[in-house]
């Protein structure tokens, strides 16, 4: 019998090393594979080397009729998948239940994007240099909210304009930094050496966005911000509706949808083209306006 604690850990670190995955993505690969072996011991089943594909669609049932939302569905899969190729590369397990299984589509959903009007009616708010600056910077270059958090003073050059931050797969990128961002930041930096020399003993001091007792911020902390801040143009938004319109607005303005895509750090260009179908949508909600 196969010890699936064992494994489940060897994996882990197998990934942490390997694949240079960040915490949160190695934390949901965990969960979606304990969430499947709770499910394996509901059904009477505790060595994983008896899994068999009627116990993986099984499941797959048993998450959709649980409400479960299809692109959690598929996420949970390719996690299974991977566990499984690992051990069936350390010859662990001879069969791969999870090879033939076909995901569930995804319905192709539009990013929920601002208008121009719309950021110009936010960054009119009453914000001080800290919100500023964050606000500034997420819609300058694009960043996810987990880059932003492990952003550190030496990421950022603002004599070049310069932004370097690691996105998934420990991929490094350089973003340029427009003359708004740049002046929000300086300002911020001032800042920060205040509340540094109020609080030498702080750790993390080199985490570029920081508190008044110069602690790190949190990704929460960010997503509760921006969704605050969203009320002013009665939008449910988040930072990821920040790095959509990020991205819209370039290519409405004419970028390259290669240039977006290095920017965005996509590794496929398809993910990017789905910016281009927002693009096309706007244009006619604009037409259609002005038209009738």
């Amino acid at each position: 019998m196969l010890m699936f604690s064992e494994f489940l850990s060897d994996y882990i670190e197998f990934i942490e090393l390997e694949k240079g995955l960040s915490e949160h993505t190695i934390n949901a690969y965990r969960n979606d594979i304990i969430s499947f072996y709770d499910y394996l011991s509901a059904n009477g089943k505790i060595d994983i080397s008896q899994t068999t594909r009627q116990d993986v669609s099984g499941y797959i049932k048993h998450l959709s009729i649980s409400n479960i939302k299809s692109s959690s569905i598929v996420r949970k899969i390719a996690s299974l998948k991977g566990f499984w190729r690992y051990l069936n590369a350390c010859e662990k397990v001879k069969n791969n239940p999870i090879l033939d299984i076909t995901p569930p589509k995804i319905p192709k959903k539009l990013p929920k994007v601002l208008t121009l009007d719309e950021i110009e009616t936010l960054l009119k708010e009453n914000l001080d240099t800290f919100h500023l600056a964050l606000f500034e910077l997420l819609y300058a270059t694009g960043v996810r909210v987990s880059e932003l958090v492990s952003l550190e003073i030496q990421n950022l050059n603002l004599e070049k304009g310069i932004l370097k931050t690691k996105g998934k797969g420990s991929k490094e990128r350089l973003i340029p930094i427009g003359k708004k961002a740049k002046n929000a930041l300086k300002k911020w930096l001032t800042e920060r050496n205040r509340i540094i020399l109020v609080n030498p003993n702080a750790k993390h001091k080199d985490k570029l966005f920081i508190n008044t007792q110069g602690k790190p911020i949190s990704r929460q902390y960010i997503y509760s911000f921006i969704n605050e801040l969203g009320k002013t143009v009665h939008k449910q938004i988040s930072p990821h509706t920040i790095r959509h319109t990020f991205a819209t607005h370039l290519l409405e303005r004419g970028a390259d949808l290669r240039v977006v895509q290095e920017l965005l750090g996509h590794s496929s260009i398809v993910t990017t083209q789905l910016y281009t179908h927002v693009s096309k949508v706007r244009l006619k909600e604009v037409y259609h306006s002005i038209n009738g």
